[in-house]
């Protein structure tokens, strides 16, 4: 079921600037399972050690895009912005191997992010780990893998206790 709010007068129906949230949420993990949701947070942070900034918020990004998360895919494209992401960087996300917007550690990352994310029967394809593994060294690479399987964790909370990102003042 589709609950409307709005940012305006909710007692007549939305008009085409009101803001609609199409769910509910479900819960609030934190407040459910506060200990789960600290480990979780030790978790992140512990996968982001060592990490560049911009290439972590990229497969956060785009991580949160492939798994349908909203929260995530608002926070993190906030997050990448401020790390110093461009915005046609971040328009090119969804479409990064078109692009010519994104260097070899970039795509690199993105290109085992998505592996992870989408971890079909034959797991991650060895030419995407090996390209992985030439351009990242191998604490670089034990990072990358973290953060991809902390961001799809987070995914998976923000999908199924419907997170919703709010809007933000400046639209961005």
């Amino acid at each position: 079921m589709t609950t409307i709010t709005t940012s305006h007068d909710t007692t007549s129906a939305p008009g085409p600037h009101d803001l609609v949230h199409a769910h509910a949420p479900r819960m609030v993990m934190g407040k459910a399972a506060p200990d789960f949701y600290k480990a979780m947070i030790a978790l992140d942070k512990a996968a982001s050690e060592g990490l560049d900034p911009v290439i972590a918020e990229l497969v956060k990004a785009r991580a949160s895009q492939l798994n349908g998360c909203a929260f995530c895919v608002d926070q993190h494209m906030a997050d990448a912005r401020k790390a110093g992401v461009t915005d046609q960087k971040l328009h090119g996300l969804t479409v990064w191997w078109e692009t010519p917007f994104f260097t070899v550690r970039e795509r690199a990352a993105l290109a085992l992010a998505e592996a992870v994310t989408r971890l079909g029967e034959r797991g991650v394809p060895d030419e995407v780990y090996d390209e992985a593994a030439r351009v990242f060294d191998e604490n670089e690479l034990a990072q990358l893998i973290a953060m991809a399987i902390t961001i799809n964790a987070w995914n998976r909370i923000g999908v199924t206790t419907r997170m919703s990102p709010t809007a933000r003042p400046d639209g961005i």
